[in-house]
């Protein structure tokens, strides 16, 4: 019987994505533990840059899999979580932008049983929530930086509030867009929730 590509688990871009799920606890060590905010930063843009890479090198090296698929968002939603929790325990950004973000996530979510009950499979991402994700993991690095009074704080300091307004804006909007899919399916019969 010959094995389905999809279901491969050894892969580059699948160790990549554990070898980013690994780095979430070191992270929140880091920035919550000694401040080590120097190697928090490298920590996330390290997270960031094997993000972009797990993708490319899937299309790449036709390497793509349904672990991939579940594995890629899920870190990216656990270091925005992580991160959302450390910088709110230090006073980076205020909790309101944190509850907006998880408060997104938990109804996107509720909306993912309902839809497997009707027969539909989870949403498809949509590129407004790989442009929120885009905005956000590049704002809380830019955020980190911006800390302090150097000068490298202050030239990053309007940059971090800029992407990090953009992240939060595409994220809600992506997250109206989800709501809507799961309206549009729940009044249809199981098939493709619509783009």
């Amino acid at each position: 019987m010959p094995h389905d590509p999809a279901d491969r688990l050894l892969t580059i871009p699948n160790a990549l994505s554990v070898v980013r799920l690994l780095g979430v606890p070191l992270f929140l060590y880091l920035l919550l533990g000694p401040h080590a905010d120097g190697w928090a930063l490298v920590v996330l843009v390290a997270a960031g840059l094997s993000d972009w890479l797990d993708g490319k090198i899937a299309r790449w090296l036709d390497q793509t899999s349904r672990l991939g698929v579940l594995l890629d968002p899920a870190a990216d939603r656990l270091y925005i979580l992580a991160t959302l929790i450390a910088f709110v325990a230090r006073d980076i950004v205020p909790l309101w932008v944190a509850l907006v973000l998880v408060g997104r996530e938990l109804v996107v979510g509720a909306c993912l049983p309902v839809l497997r009950r009707l027969g539909y499979g989870p949403f498809e991402v949509h590129y407004l929530g790989k442009a929120a994700t885009f905005n956000l993991l590049y704002a809380f690095p830019m955020l980190l930086l911006a800390q302090g009074s150097s000068t490298a704080a202050q030239v990053a300091r309007p940059i971090a509030y800029g992407f990090m307004v953009w992240g939060v804006g595409l994220y809600l909007w992506s997250g109206a867009l989800y709501v809507y899919q799961f309206v549009l399916a729940s009044r249809r019969r199981p098939g493709v929730v619509a783009a």
